[in-house]
């Protein structure tokens, strides 16, 4: 993303969600770990990791950082501090303490697919506008409920024969909602926060 970026002229609000689907993304390489070992939790390494890297960046990164270029609005570095860093603090929760569990698969599919893509499709159909603390749009919202309904069931797929729709759909109906009322940036830990609230009353 940092070379389309640079060379291609690539927009850089599609390239930061792009880093952002890949990244949530991550969790189907959890098919690959043995779960009977503690190795399994070596599933994080690129999220704490990146944890680490966005500390350090958003601190002291100039202009001219792939990070800073790929991953942030409006190529101020803090930003690096707020949705990115929440993010992969996210990850490293969902790769441990909510590893594998319907939980962390509905969390991630909707926070990497709903809410990757919802800004994509607010920005270019999004002609209902609301603004409660941030601006959306009906057509971004709904976006946000189809998209992160589907990467849910597509995550929970991958690893489970019979999956709870009743779970996800719930799950991702109150997700929606606080995604309309979330601060920019405060979604990527809102988000998943909220799901862990609904896991645990409907289970």
């Amino acid at each position: 993303m940092d070379f389309l970026v640079k060379k291609k002229n690539f927009p850089q609000d599609i390239s930061r969600k792009i880093v952002h689907i890949a990244a949530g993304s991550w969790l189907i390489f959890w098919l690959f770990f043995d779960d009977s070992h503690w190795s399994k939790y070596f599933n994080i390494a690129p999220a704490f990791i990146w944890t680490v890297l966005l500390i350090i960046k958003g601190l002291t990164a100039d202009s001219n950082d792939e990070a800073v270029k790929t991953m942030t609005r409006t190529g101020d570095r803090r930003e690096l501090l707020k949705g990115p860093l929440y993010f992969t603090l996210v990850m490293c929760l969902m790769g441990t303490v909510y590893y594998k569990t319907p939980l962390a698969l509905t969390a991630m599919g909707v926070l990497a697919w709903g809410d990757g893509l919802a800004p994509i499709f607010g920005k270019r159909y999004g002609k209902n506008k609301y603004y409660i603390f941030a601006e959306k749009s009906l057509q971004g919202s709904a976006a946000f409920l189809l998209l992160g309904f589907l990467g849910a069931v597509l995550f929970n797929v991958l690893f489970y024969d019979s999956i709870d729709f009743g779970f996800i759909l719930v799950a991702v109906i109150i997700a929606t909602i606080v995604e309309a009322f979330s601060p920019r940036d405060a979604d990527n830990i809102l988000i998943p926060l909220v799901i862990i609230v609904a896991y645990s009353i409907y289970f």
